[in-house]
């Protein structure tokens, strides 16, 4: 059976309650998980999703958010990377979280999508790596929605523009997660008319000779934010092999 995916749109919301958020819904699936197996029950295999056997399945879900301004380093990163003066970052209203993801110092803020995927990989793919490069391949598609043309940068996860180019290629899009028991949650942050000048308080993921861009700046369009979630909303489920719960909002 396909798996069914709760999508919910959260508007403009802090980072840290977003956070507790994603860390309540995985610890709800591996906790289901768990008791599955305690029970000698199967962890995958659900047949035609019928709850016939008391214990209900790990449950998955994609949030999408708007986060005020905030800094957010991962458990690979270096504090270094932060340039900016806590002084600074006080001054612009900029928070600053150190998480539990993997990857480098990367910003969120007004003009970007953000998308947590809460997924049991049990009930897709057990493979990080595939699990990377299916976001990755949601925003490429999304992008060629608006014309423009992304691709990857051998050796370095998220999505770019003119990745050929060396030192010229442009980040779109960056990618940090985190899974526990093949449940992940974190996600990807999806510049779409973002102001970039944010990115100067930080050296992005921690790379120092690639710059940053927005699907506004590239396409040269005005963006619709929710245009752009319902296509990659679509994007995600069908490179995932997804589909939407009845529920989602």
């Amino acid at each position: 059976m396909t798996p069914e995916v709760h999508v919910r749109d959260l508007g403009r919301a802090d980072y840290k309650p977003t956070w507790d958020l994603q860390e309540r819904l995985l610890k709800t699936a591996v906790d289901r998980k768990i008791a599955r197996r305690r029970a000698g029950l199967p962890e995958t295999g659900r047949v035609d999703g019928q709850e016939i056997d008391g214990f209900p399945w790990p449950e998955h879900h994609l949030l999408f958010v708007e986060h005020p301004h905030v800094l957010t380093l991962g458990k690979s990163g270096d504090a270094k990377h932060v340039v900016a003066s806590p002084e600074r970052l006080s001054e612009l209203g900029v928070e600053y979280h150190e998480i539990n993801r993997g990857g480098d110092i990367t910003y969120h803020g007004p003009g970007q999508l953000v998308a947590y995927p809460i997924l049991d990989l049990d009930q897709f793919r057990t493979d990080i790596g595939w699990y990377l490069r299916q976001l990755e391949e949601a925003i490429i598609r999304t992008c060629a929605d608006w014309s423009v043309t992304a691709g990857r940068v051998d050796g370095l996860t998220g999505v770019w523009i003119d990745p050929e180019a060396g030192m010229g290629a442009r980040k779109i899009c960056a990618i940090g997660v985190k899974c526990s028991r093949w449940v992940t949650m974190h996600g990807l942050a999806f510049n779409l008319d973002t102001d970039l000048d944010f990115f100067n308080l930080i050296v992005p993921c921690g790379i120092t000779d690639r710059g940053v861009t927005s699907l506004a700046r590239e396409s040269g369009k005005a963006i619709d934010r929710d245009e752009v979630r319902e296509a990659l909303t679509a994007h995600l489920l069908d490179v995932l092999g997804g589909q939407p719960h009845p529920t989602s909002a």
